[in-house]
This record gives structure tokens, sequence and C-alpha cells, in this order.
């Protein structure tokens, strides 16, 4: 199988190209240097040039609070962009995979999200990733859009200044005694290689529509942290962050759960609880560090 891979170069699309190469496929990994999403020509020559089987689309205008400064040039990535890559994909007749986001919903629900829940976007980011799955809904039938929630995963994450949630954590146990998160947004902490592992097989079926992709299990950023260093034996007091500790300006849900029950329905879902999905990027994280490869 033929595989393109947009916005190959970052943290969940250079686990995406190694999953889709583990598997044997062809994969033509093309970041932002090769292909501007936003403008439909630059897709076309792009895709046009390699006809592949199935386009990954991981590329994304990802900065929420920039989102919030930025809207006009967020939409032209996460939603045109999203339309232009569904548009030249179907032209060629090709599977898309599309990468969306539990910010589609307002995180008010007291359960966690399956896929017939109503979105309902609560920051420019949101709206951007949800205008996108509209587009590619319309535009090209053989669909998969795939909301994720709480990534992390060895390659550096640009859109956080290089450092995921687990990496911030270790980071700050080194450099202070006391560590404040916040206890009141619940989420699923997912690695990015389970979620590229979930997408090989997933493209493989003809079981087109909405999916989420999740770890299994939920906690709150507070939790997450305290097992973080717990497993890692951390020297550092953690507290709960009082509101309004950390203003933002994009609102962010309190719930970001998400349920895989449309990968469920389909006998589909490979995702681990979020604890074991943890104890293995660390493992690996320990395996490189006595490599002197990190």
């Amino acid at each position: 199988m033929k595989v393109a891979v947009l916005g190959a170069n970052g943290q969940l699309g250079m686990d995406v190209t190694a999953a889709y190469l583990a598997q044997g496929d062809e994969v033509v990994a093309l970041t932002h240097e090769d292909v501007e999403v936003s403008s439909l020509e630059s897709v076309r020559k792009s895709l046009e040039s390699i006809r592949p089987d199935v386009v990954i689309n991981c590329a994304a205008f990802a900065n929420v609070e920039r989102c919030e400064d930025e809207p006009a040039p967020a939409f032209a990535v996460n939603a045109t962009g999203a339309r232009n890559v569904a548009q030249i994909t179907d032209l060629l007749g090709g599977k898309l995979v599309h990468i969306s986001t539990d910010y589609v919903f307002d995180g008010a629900k007291s359960t966690a999200y399956i896929e017939q829940d109503q979105p309902g976007p609560l920051n420019v980011y949101g709206n951007s990733k949800l205008s996108g799955e509209y587009f590619v809904r319309c535009a090209n039938s053989r669909h998969f859009v795939v909301r994720v929630s709480g990534i992390y995963g060895h390659n550096p994450c640009r859109a956080k200044k290089g450092l995921n949630f687990v990496e911030l954590m270790l980071k700050l146990a080194r450099e202070r005694n006391e560590v404040r998160v916040v206890d009141d947004q619940l989420v699923t902490p997912t690695p990015t290689i389970e979620i590229a592992r979930q997408l090989t097989l997933l493209s493989r079926t003809a079981d087109y529509g909405i999916y989420h992709a999740t770890s299994e299990g939920s906690c709150s950023w507070y939790e997450f942290a305290r097992v973080i260093f717990e497993l890692t034996g951390a020297n550092v007091r953690l507290e709960r962050a009082n509101p309004g500790d950390f203003p933002t300006k994009a609102r962010r849900p309190k719930n970001s759960v998400l349920e895989n029950a449309a990968l469920k329905s389909r006998s589909l879902n490979i995702f681990t609880h979020w604890r074991e999905g943890l104890e293995t990027y660390l493992a690996g994280r320990k395996k490189a560090g006595e490599a002197g490869l990190a």
C-alpha cells in the first residue's frame, strides 16, 4: 500500500510514518516544506505526483493559544486545509485518515464522549478542527475522521516548544521542589505510538466514518502527573493548582475523555489502559537514555 503522511515531522506524524513503514508499506513523508495544505494547488501537485492509496493528514495549526490570536491562519490550515486534502484525495480515488481532536466538545458531559455526541467547541482551535471534520466528511466519502486526546510521544511536540506533558513534568521535577498541576480537567493520556498502530489497522478497512482513538480509562492532569512522578521516583512535591493559577486565552473543556465506541463496535480497538501506555513510554525513554539516544 502506498501511503502519504502530511505533517510527517510532527509528534504524531513521525510515529505514523514509522508504523506504516513497519507494516511494509511504501510511505512518502511530507512536511510543511513539501506541501502547504492551505493551498489547493500545492496539495494537488504533491498528491498527484504520488497517487497514494491512503493519505494520513496529521498537518495542523495546533498551538491552541495562538489560534485565539490568529484565527485566520488556524482556519486556513485546520479547516480549508482539511477540505483541500479531502478534495484531492477524493479526486485521486484514495482513502483519507484525518486527525481531529477532543476539543470539538465543550466538556460539559459527565461521562465519556462517543462519536455520536453533539460537538460544541469552546475555542478557535476546536472550531477550526470541527470545520475541518465537516469539510472532510462532505468532500471524500472514503474518510476516517479520527479524534485523539492528551497525546504524547518520543518525538518533539512543536506546538509545545518540544515538550509533551510527560517531559514537561520531569523537567519541572528536576528544576523545582514543588510542582502544581490542575485537577479539574479530565483527559485520557494517549501515546502517539499506539495511535499510529491503530491507524495502520483502521485504514486497511472500508469502515469509513468518525472514530475516537484514545487509551482506556481517564484521569485529571494532576493524577497523570502523580503517576509520572511515582513511576520515575521523582523527588518533588506535587500540589493541586488553584483555579486561575494558570490563566489562558483559550477555554479548555473540563471533560476531554473519549470512548472508542466505533472501534470497539467493529472489534478494531487495540488501545491499552493509559497507565500501561505511560509505563511503556517511560521504559522506552529509559532505554533510549541508556543507549545515549536521549
